[in-house]
């Protein structure tokens, strides 16, 4: 009677140890900082009024079990114009729109402070860069289809 039970331990831990290299691997499961969505064609005209320029923005995630301190990282499109983040932490598993024009920031929305687009309304690249200058994290788009693009 031993014997049946012991093979079926062993068996029992032999599919749990297979069960475990299916699981995600420790970078995938710690997350990532990452640009996650870009809206870059504000809805209605594109007029030069604060609100249609606000209407185009840039989110970032930071979907790790950090915070992380943004200080001096960038965010810039294809023509470089690039916008810097100034004392700002990104909270663990938090999000943080960048828009375009002007406001007052908050815990959850930066502003850029420009008085015009940026973001082409056709294809654009954006990316995020460290504060030393070497590239994080980029997201494409090439479409008059749709508004937004979901990195």
């Amino acid at each position: 009677m031993l014997m049946p039970l012991t093979r079926h331990l062993v068996v029992g831990a032999a599919i749990t140890g297979a069960t475990m290299t299916l699981l995600p691997s420790q970078a995938h499961a710690a997350g990532s900082l990452r640009i996650s969505k870009i809206w870059y064609d504000s809805p209605g005209s594109d007029t030069a009024t604060n609100s249609s320029i606000n209407g185009e923005w840039v989110q970032i995630t930071n979907s790790t079990t950090s915070a992380v301190n943004l200080k001096g990282w960038t965010l810039t499109d294809a023509s470089n114009h690039a916008y810097t983040f100034a004392a700002f932490t990104l909270g663990a598993g938090k999000n943080v729109s960048i828009k375009t024009g002007k406001g007052t920031n908050t815990a959850t929305t930066l502003f850029q402070q420009r008085a015009g687009h940026i973001w082409n309304n056709d294809k654009d690249t954006a990316t995020l860069r460290r504060a030393n200058k070497t590239v994080h994290h980029t997201c494409a788009y090439n479409s008059t289809r749709y508004d937004y693009k979901t990195c």
